[in-house]
């Protein structure tokens, strides 16, 4: 596949995080785009903006006609998408040349210097903070979240260096041809692909064997190469970390020097650990520890990782994507970390029948440590109920005092009623869609509107 002899891309669930980012590089590269999605969200309507043609009714007839010519039109589809779907059905029938989104990105990337994130958790910030440090050196990153310093998921650079996001889920990660790449972390997740942890494990050392370069990994992992920490000794590690005025002040020992006076915005222990692994590619791919500094320090973070939605003296409201008990501990852990004396609700909608069946035991201690929990109902995504497997079937799991089942039509009149201090709303569903009403309203309760 030559990409600069294709004309026409078409993308089926073009509204995803990864996919959109895709779609958004072949348009800025000239290419005509078209695709299908299940939902209008603000993605989508970025992408409309862009004179990209969606429709959102799974019809063959809605394919606009100058996509049908397989001989000028290439198809990218997400696995979240089913091969039964209408659209994949008709253009595999028809011969069309068909990709996963893994592997348009391995093609895109793979005549670059490449640097990728890979983890089952705090890969989308810790590539947002890479590709805000590389472009500086007109790196092209392709994120998993929306990045608040470019208010977009493709910071768009040079075709010469990508930073790329390297998603475990369906060994996506497996495309692509990374010169230097960094893991997070390796908990149990995805359990429907893999089946058991003991496979997952065997996929990312899979992954570090396509390493051309160094590979970076949080210390502790069961991992060889080049390690990052706080406030414990590894190659690279963050040390003498004080919290003021909101921020992270810490010195950053590399294995070379001791580098002092850093400053870095997010809270939250996880955050920083993300920080590190950035802080480590960039200055092994050869960027100035300096820039590194500037930009750690300007960094503005990612829609929907810890996202500050209202900030204020009488009330505090987090929207986060948390949706694995690792993720909602680091979440709790931040929180109190900030707002150790405030009362905390944590809203939380839980996805994946089958994430909630196999973390269930981990995901009520989790939760159990918010003063009150609001539980919604399992946004299914690609799967069919579990038997058995219902919200009301973890909140009895749950030991805290103050938890009950909320549903869409009532979540923003439960928050409205809270007299908590911080409100923090959880989850990868359709949460994220209710948080301006949720937000919107919060103002009013507290006249924060001017």
């Amino acid at each position: 596949m030559k990409l600069k002899d294709i004309h026409n891309v078409y993308f089926i669930g073009i509204g995803g995080i990864g996919m959109s980012a895709i779609a958004t590089y072949f348009v800025k590269n000239g290419k005509k785009v078209a695709g299908y999605d299940k939902t209008k969200t603000p993605i989508t309507a970025s992408l409309s903006a862009l004179g990209v043609a969606i429709h959102y009714t799974e019809e063959i007839a809605m394919i606009p006609q100058s996509f049908q010519d397989k001989e000028t039109t290439i198809v990218v589809y997400t696995p979240a998408i089913s091969l039964e779907h209408k659209e994949i059905k008709f253009f595999k029938e028809n011969a069309f040349n068909i990709y996963k989104r893994a592997e348009i990105l391995g093609e895109i990337t793979k005549s670059t210097f490449c640097l990728a994130v890979a983890g089952t958790h705090g890969k989308t910030t810790t590539s947002a903070i890479l590709g805000h440090i590389m472009e500086s050196e007109s790196a092209t990153s392709f994120l998993g979240g929306i990045s608040e310093n470019y208010q977009s998921n493709l910071v768009l650079g040079g075709d010469e260096v990508s930073v790329v996001e390297a998603d475990e889920f369906d060994r996506s990660f497996l495309k692509l041809s990374p010169n230097i790449a960094c893991v997070t972390s390796m908990d149990a997740d995805h359990l429907d692909i893999y089946g058991e942890k003991d496979s997952l494990t065997a996929s990312f050392s899979e992954f570090i064997g396509k390493v051309s370069g160094e590979v970076v990994v949080a210390k502790g992992l069961p991992l060889e190469g080049v390690t990052y920490a706080v406030e414990e000794s590894a190659d690279y590690f963050a040390k003498n970390v004080e919290i003021s005025e909101g921020a992270y002040r810490f010195d950053v020992q590399t294995p070379r020097s001791i580098c002092k006076d850093w400053t870095f915005h997010l809270p939250g222990h996880h955050n920083l650990m993300n920080a590190m692994a950035a802080i480590a590619m960039s200055d092994i791919y050869g960027v100035s520890m300096d820039v590194v500094k500037e930009r750690i320090a300007s960094f503005l973070g990612v829609k929907r990782r810890f996202s500050y939605k209202i900030r204020t003296k009488e009330v505090v409201l987090i929207d986060d994507y948390a949706h694995h008990p690792t993720e909602i501990m680091a979440v709790h852990q931040a929180v109190r970390l900030m707002y150790p004396d405030k009362k905390v609700l944590a809203v939380f909608q839980p996805h994946l029948y089958s994430r909630t069946r196999d973390f269930s035991e981990e995901f009520a201690v989790a939760l159990s440590k918010f003063d009150e929990v609001g539980l919604m109902e399992i946004y299914p995504a690609r799967e069919k109920p579990i038997e058995g497997v219902t919200s009301s079937w973890l909140l009895d799991k749950m030991t805290l005092e103050k938890k009950r089942l909320v549903t869409k039509k009532n979540m923003s009149s439960y928050v409205l009623d809270t007299t908590a201090d911080v409100v923090v709303l959880m989850g990868a569903g359709d949460i994220g869609l209710l948080v301006d009403k949720v937000k919107q309203q919060l103002e009013e309760k507290y006249s924060l509107i001017r």
